[in-house]
């Protein structure tokens, strides 16, 4: 296997986790936006649809590296989501950021929040199963929880949350095996997966802290963010990779899949979705994400599966379900801002309505 809407102002809070991906980061409009017209399709619909663009893209990673290396996957999905936010942008006539600190701090986002855990996604998948990559991609809230007490003075864990960290890291060691003492497990293929997961609470931090008050709107933002990854690895694919000399239809048809839908298309979705039904709900995608990822990786590409994979995936995902757990606020509390860009969610400590994209 990271996860990152214009409702109202907002200061960014980190999308998805994503958790993405975005979260992803979030960042605000100067004012309120008008009231949006209602989406032509019900929102459980879009829901539905979001929940298996983002659980198939860790099968798309699979089938590209098939036919390409990690590097081009991640460049060509990059690029191919770029161009749908691009176009987005265009349609909204949406302006760009002026202030040179922005497009600094949204260059460190993109490393952080797109183009590293991309890479190291489709580097995983050249000797891990997609499956394990979609369930190694469900850790990021724990990685969230525990990064925000570090980071964030008001996150603040509670028994329930402190539980919830115990149980799915348990999650965890029950999906690779550790009493059998990881036997037959890639462990730097794993590594990697789980890397890339922890990068996306780290780079919701980081735009959380950074990107406040920028004046510019999320799809901006989100856009801008894409854009830069996508340059960033224009820069090093060619210094890793040499250029492919034929193009294989369902590894590139996958890799289009993986960029249009999953990384550009999804982005839009999941704002749509923060806006009409809250983060609370949104969020909740992130629960159906390894679901969906296992499945098709079982059923698509044949790759087996012990009991002890759903198992621990279920473990991994009750912890992560408490992790986000809060006491009730006051109807008079201040709104959850809604996420900036990046993966398939779920911030850090929850807080970010982005699920990190794989």
């Amino acid at each position: 296997m990271s996860a990152p809407c214009e409702p109202r102002a907002t200061a960014p809070a980190s999308a998805p986790p994503p958790p993405v991906p975005p979260v992803p980061p979030v960042a605000s409009a100067t004012a309120s936006a008008p009231a949006a017209r209602r989406p032509a399709l019900d929102w459980r619909i879009r829901f539905a649809g979001l929940s298996l663009i983002w659980g198939f893209s860790f099968l798309l990673i699979k089938v590209g590296t098939e036919g390409y290396a990690p590097f081009q996957v991640t460049f060509g999905r990059l690029l191919a989501g770029t161009a749908v936010l691009v176009a987005a942008m265009v349609l909204r006539r949406e302006r760009l950021p002026r202030s040179a600190r922005t497009w600094g701090h949204l260059t460190v986002a993109a490393l952080l929040l797109n183009a590293l855990p991309f890479s190291l996604f489709s580097y995983a998948e050249l000797t891990i199963p997609s499956t394990l990559a979609g369930i190694c991609n469900a850790t990021s809230p724990l990685w969230g929880m525990v990064l925000s007490v570090v980071a964030l003075s008001e996150d603040r864990p509670t028994r329930r949350r402190v539980a919830g960290l115990g149980v799915g890291f348990l999650g965890v060691l029950t999906v690779l095996g550790a009493w059998q003492g990881f036997s037959g497990l890639d462990l730097p293929g794993t590594g990697m997966a789980l890397l890339a997961s922890f990068c996306y609470p780290v780079g919701w931090i980081y735009v959380r802290r950074t990107l406040a008050g920028t004046g510019s709107s999320t799809l901006a933002l989100t856009g801008s963010q894409l854009c830069l990854a996508t340059v960033q690895l224009a820069v090093v694919t060619p210094l890793f990779t040499s250029a492919p000399t034929s193009f294989p239809l369902l590894p590139t048809l996958s890799v289009l899949a993986l960029g249009a839908l999953g990384t550009g298309l999804a982005v839009l979705l999941q704002y749509g979705l923060v806006q009409e039904v809250g983060p609370t709900t949104a969020q909740m995608v992130t629960y159906f994400i390894p679901v969906i990822a296992t499945a098709a990786g079982v059923a698509l590409l044949g790759e087996q599966l012990s009991w002890n994979t759903p198992v621990g995936a279920l473990v991994v995902l009750v912890g992560a379900a408490l992790t986000q757990s809060r006491p009730r606020r006051s109807a008079a509390a201040t709104p959850v801002p809604p996420p900036l860009p990046g993966s398939p969610s779920i911030g850090p400590a929850g807080r970010d309505p982005r699920v990190p994209q794989p």
